[in-house]
C-alpha cells in the first residue's frame, strides 16, 4: 500500500493533541526553552514561516526525545498599522481582521504538525496581554526606567500621524504620499540609553550567538571616546557665550574651518524668532526625515548665521556659525566643528559653501603644501589604525596612528584646560509614543491639577474603545466623544486620557517571558519564570538582529529590576539563530509597452504558460507577491504532505543560507519518504544478522545527533539518506532490519514527525516515536575495523576494496589483482607496478 500522508499526518496530529505531547509542564526534568519569533497575522502563512518553525520543531522534538521538559510555544504579533490601514482602505475593524487573520493562519500552521504547546498561545491585541504590558509600564515608570520629553519626529500631514523610520520612503509618506516634515512633540521614551554600557559589554558573554549580530547590535550601541569641549561665541545673544560640542576626531581640531548647529538648537531658535530667513530655513530642514540615514542621503544645506566663535587653540582664530541640516540635535550636544580636509560630509558641504579646507594630515612623508594639495579636492580619511604625517597635529611625532593622535588631543585639550576626554554612546533612548489607534494604550492620564499621572493598576486594562471611525485621517482616539474622558487617579477630578499608543516593538519585546505563565494575573509568575527562562534557542531572521533583539535585552533588564524576571534573565536568549531565506525563481513575460509581467510558478510548465507564451526566467530572489514568485505553503502540503515541505527545507542547504525552492525538489523530497515507507512495508521474512547495517545504524545516531546539535540540519539529512541506501541494499532478516528501522524512525522524528511515527509503528515500536527517548550509539560499533582502499590504474580511479586495517600488503595485493576492474585493464598482463600505500590508496600500472 503506497504511503498516504494526507491520511496518515492527520491521524498522528490527532493522536498527539488527544495525548497531550506538547503541553510543557514544569517538573523535575531539566528544561529546555525553544522559540521561534512569533509571526505577524498578515492573513496566509509562507514558505519562510515553514523553515522558520520546522527549524524550532526540530530541537523542541530532539530535546523532548532527549529527556527535557520542552515549552515550545505560539503567539502572534498582532498589534501594528497593516490592521489600521485594511480598516481605512477596506472598511471593517482592526480587531476583527487581526483575529480572522489569526484563525486562517493557525489553521494553515497546525498541518505542519508543529510540536507547540498552543494551550499558552496569546495575542498582543488579547485583553489580558494589554493589561500586563500596562502593568510592566507602570512599574517601570516608577522605577525610573521611563521618561516624558520633547523629540523629533516624522511627522506625516496628511495622515496627521507620526511615521516609523520605515514608513518614510524617499522622504514621502508611504501612505499618503505627502512630503514628511520634522516636528517636535511630546513623546514617552524607555531609558535605554542608561544601559548602552551593560548592553555592549554584555555581548562579549552572548557565546551562542552569531558573531555578525553582535557586531550589528555594538555597532547601533556605538561606544566612543571623544573629546567634550567649548567654543566661545563672539557676538552671540545673551546667555549663549558658549557652544559646547563633543567630537570623536579632536585630532582634526587644527583643521577646522567652521561650527555647524542643529536646526533645533538653542542658539537657532532664539535667532529664528526675530530673523524669519533662518526660521524658513528651519521650515525646509523640517521637511526632511529625521532618520540618520535620510539626513545623510539628502543634500547638505547650510545657513550663515553671520556669527563666530573663537578656536580654543587660538582666541583671534575665528570660525564661522552656521545651521546645516545634517547636524542632529538628539546626538552629541547638537553642534560640531567642520574639518573638511578628513570627513566626506564636511568636504561636501565646505566645497558647496567655499569654506576653507585645511589639512590635518597627509600621507606618510608629506609636508604642509602636498598635505593640503591632497586633500583639495577630496577628503583623506584613513583608517585609525593607519600611521600618517600629522602637518597641523598636537605635541608628540609627527608620524603617528589617528588612535594615538586623538589620545595626544585629549591629553593636551585636557591639560591645558579646555575640555575633557569623555565617552558616548550613539544609542539613544527608545521612543515609543505612536499616533495610532491599533496599538496598547498607554496608561496615564493629564490632570489640569496633578499634571501627567499613572493610571491606578486597579483600573486596567485601558482598552481601546470600538466606536471608532477611519474615515478621517489622524487618531481616532483623539477625535473619540468619551474615550478620553477619566477620572484622576491622584485627586479625583476630571483628566483627559493619554492618546498616543505604544510601538509595536515593546508588544514584542517581553512576550518571550509571559510564555512562561500565559494566563497569569501579573505579568509573569516567577516561580514558572525562573524555572523556565531563559530561552535555549532562539530562532529568527536576521531583518531582527538589531532593534527587536536590542529592546529585549534592555526590557529583559528592566523586568528584573522591577521583580518580573530572575537576575539571570538580563540576558533572556541563551543561543540565537539566524536562517536564510527562502527563494524562488521570478517568471516574467512583458506587455505590449515592455514593462514586466509576473507569473506564479503553478502557471508554468516547462518554461511556458497554458497558451505556449515562453517566460523569462529571472534568477532565484526572496519571494515576494509582487513579483508572484510565490509558493503557497497550504497547496504544498495538500500536494505532497507536511512531511516533504519539512524534509525539503531541512535538506536542500545550511540553514543559515537561502534555500531555493524547486518542484523538482520537492518532488524528490516525496519520493524518498515514500522510499522509507516501503522499506518498512516490506521488510523481508527470513534473513541473517547484519553487522554492517547494525554498524551503519549507530553511526548514523552519532553523526544525526552531532548534526542538529550543531544546526547543521542538512547533514542530518544526508546521513539519513545513506542509512536508508544501508537498508536498502542490507540481506538482514526481518527482525533485524526492523530494529534498524526502529532507529532509523526515531532519527527521522524531529524532521518528518509523521512518516517516523507509520515506520515505527510498522517495525514493531511500541507506543509512540515521539515519546520514544533518543537512541544512543554503541562506541564501539562506531570504531570501523575495516578500510576503503580506492584502486588508481594508470592515475585513474577504477574501483574500490574492503579490507581489514590491519591486512598485510601481500594479502591486499592478491585481493586488488582478483578484481574485474584490475583484470579488465591488466587483459591478462602482469601489472608494472602495484603499489600499496597503507590505509590509503593502491596504485596499479599497466
Amino acid at each position: 500500500m503506497p504511503y498516504d500522508p494526507a491520511t496518515s499526518e492527520a491521524r498522528w496530529q490527532k493522536a498527539w493533541a488527544e495525548a497531550g505531547s506538547f503541553t510543557a509542564t514544569r517538573d523535575e526534568r531539566p528544561k529546555y526553552y525553544v522559540l521561534e519569533m512569533f509571526p505577524y497575522p498578515s492573513g496566509r502563512i509562507h514558505m519562510g514561516h515553514v523553515r522558520n518553525y520546522t527549524m524550532g520543531d526540530v530541537v523542541a522534538r530532539f530535546k523532548r526525545a532527549q529527556g527535557f521538559s520542552v515549552l515550545h510555544p505560539m503567539g502572534w504579533d498582532a498589534f501594528g498599522m497593516p490592521a489600521e490601514n485594511a480598516a481605512m482602505e477596506q472598511g471593517g475593524h482592526p480587531r476583527d481582521w487581526t483575529y480572522a487573520n489569526i484563525a486562517t493562519m493557525r489553521e494553515q500552521l497546525k498541518p505542519l504538525g508543529l510540536s507547540i504547546d498552543w494551550s499558552r498561545e496569546f495575542a498582543t491585541c488579547d485583553d489580558a496581554y494589554v493589561a500586563q504590558q500596562q502593568a510592566l509600564f507602570l512599574d517601570m515608570l516608577e522605577a525610573g526606567l521611563i521618561t516624558r520629553k520633547s523629540a523629533q519626529v516624522n511627522w506625516d500631514p496628511v495622515d496627521m500621524t507620526v511615521l516609523a523610520n520605515e514608513q518614510v520612503i524617499d522622504g514621502k509618506g508611504w501612505r499618503s504620499g505627502a512630503t514628511v516634515e520634522r516636528r517636535e512633540l511630546t513623546q514617552w521614551f524607555f531609558k535605554i540609553s542608561d544601559y548602552s554600557d551593560e548592553l555592549l559589554e554584555a555581548l562579549d558573554g552572548l557565546k551562542g550567538w552569531p558573531e555578525k549580530v553582535r557586531l550589528m547590535q555594538a555597532n547601533w550601541i556605538g561606544r566612543s571616546r571623544g573629546l567634550q569641549f567649548r567654543f566661545q561665541t563672539v557676538d552671540a545673544p545673551a546667555g549663549h557665550d558658549a557652544i559646547e560640542v563633543y567630537t570623536t576626531r579632536p585630532d582634526t581640531l587644527r583643521g577646522a574651518s567652521f561650527v555647524a548647529l542643529s536646526p533645533d538648537h538653542p542658539l537657532v531658535k532664539e535667532l529664528a524668532a526675530s530673523r524669519p530667513e533662518i526660521e524658513a530655513f528651519r521650515d525646509e530642514c523640517r521637511r526632511i526625515g529625521t532618520t540618520e540615514e535620510a539626513i545623510e542621503t539628502a543634500p547638505k544645506l547650510g545657513f550663515d548665521t553671520g556669527l563666530t566663535v573663537r578656536h580654543p587653540l587660538d582666541p583671534d582664530w575665528r570660525l564661522p556659525i552656521w545651521i546645516a541640516n545634517f547636524v542632529l540635535m538628539d546626538y552629541g550636544t547638537g553642534a560640531i566643528f567642520g574639518s573638511p580636509a578628513h570627513d566626506e560630509r564636511d568636504h561636501e558641504f565646505a566645497t558647496k559653501y567655499g569654506l576653507p579646507i585645511r589639512a590635518t594630515f597627509g600621507q606618510q612623508g608629506m609636508d604642509l603644501a602636498q598635505a593640503d594639495a591632497l586633500v583639495a579636492k577630496a577628503p583623506f580619511v584613513p583608517a585609525k589604525t593607519e600611521t600618517v604625517t600629522y602637518v597641523r597635529g598636537f605635541a608628540g611625532p609627527a608620524d603617528q596612528t589617528g588612535e594615538a593622535a586623538v589620545d595626544a588631543a585629549i591629553a593636551h585639550a585636557e591639560t591645558q584646560g579646555y575640555g575633557e576626554g569623555v565617552t558616548k554612546f550613539r544609542l539613544r533612548d527608545w521612543g515609543i509614543s505612536r499616533q495610532r489607534y491599533w496599538g496598547c494604550p498607554i496608561p496615564v492620564v493629564h490632570c489640569d491639577s496633578c499634571g501627567t499621572v499613572p493610571e491606578a493598576k486597579s483600573n486596567l486594562p485601558v482598552l481601546l474603545p470600538q466606536d471608532v471611525s477611519f474615515d478621517v485621517p489622524g487618531n481616532p482616539l483623539d477625535r473619540h466623544p468619551t474615550w478620553r474622558q477619566a477620572t484622576c487617579p491622584k485627586c479625583g477630578g476630571a483628566a483627559r486620557r493619554e492618546t498616543d499608543t505604544m510601538d509595536t516593538f515593546v508588544d514584542s519585546s517581553w512576550y518571550y517571558a509571559r510564555f512562561t505563565s500565559p494566563h497569569a494575573a501579573t505579568p509573569t509568575e516567577r516561580a514558572d519564570a525562573d524555572y523556565w527562562m531563559n530561552v535555549d534557542q532562539y530562532i529568527g531572521g536576521i531583518e531582527h538582529a538589531i532593534l527587536h533583539l536590542l529592546y529585549s535585552r534592555f526590557f529583559a533588564r528592566a523586568m528584573v529590576k522591577t521583580g518580573h524576571l530572575p537576575e539571570a534573565a538580563k540576558e533572556p536568549f541563551d543561543a540565537l539563530f539566524t536562517q536564510g531565506m527562502v527563494t524562488h525563481e521570478i517568471y516574467m513575460t512583458r506587455d505590449a509597452r515592455g514593462r514586466p509581467v509576473y507569473h506564479l510558478p503553478e502557471d508554468v510548465t516547462d518554461g511556458k504558460l497554458a497558451d505556449g507564451t515562453e517566460v523569462e526566467v529571472v534568477p532565484s530572489a526572496k519571494m515576494s507577491k509582487s513579483k508572484k514568485n510565490v509558493v503557497d505553503p497550504v497547496n504544498i502540503v495538500e500536494s505532497f504532505g507536511a512531511d516533504t515541505a519539512r524534509w525539503f527545507m531541512l535538506s536542500d542547504s545550511p540553514p543559515e543560507r537561502d534555500v531555493e525552492w524547486t518542484a523538482a525538489g520537492a518532488e524528490a523530497a516525496a519520493k524518498f519518504l515514500a522510499r522509507v515507507f516501503r522499506l518498512a512495508e516490506e521488510a523481508p521474512a527470513e534473513g541473517a544478522d547484519d553487522p554492517d547495517l547494525t554498524r551503519a545504524a549507530h553511526r548514523a545516531t552519532a553523526d544525526v545527533t552531532r548534526a542538529i546539535e550543531g544546526f547543521a540540519f542538512n547533514k542530518a539529512v544526508a546521513k539519513l539518506y545513506e542509512l536508508a541506501n544501508a537498508v536498502g541494499r542490507s540481506p538482514a532478516g526481518c527482525e533485524a532490519r526492523r530494529a534498524v528501522l526502529r532507529i532509523m524512525a526515531q532519527l527521522m522524528a524531529p524532521m518528518v514527525p509523521h512518516l517516523a511515527e507509520e515506520v515505527w509503528a510498522i517495525s514493531g515500536g511500541q507506543g509512540m516515536v515521539v515519546d520514544a527517548p533518543w537512541p544512543e550509539a554503541d562506541p564501539a560499533l562506531l570504531q570501523d575495523d575495516n578500510v576503503v582502499l580506492p584502486i588508481q590504474v594508470n592515475g585513474k580511479r577504477r574501483g574500490e576494496i574492503s579490507v581489514p586495517k590491519d591486512m598485510p600488503k601481500d594479502q591486499v595485493e592478491a585481493l586488488v589483482l582478483a578484481d574485474e576492474a584490475v583484470q579488465r585493464f591488466l587483459n591478462g598482463a602482469a601489472p608494472k607496478k602495484l603499489i600499496v600505500v597503507p590505509g590509503r590508496i593502491v596504485n596499479v600500472v599497466a
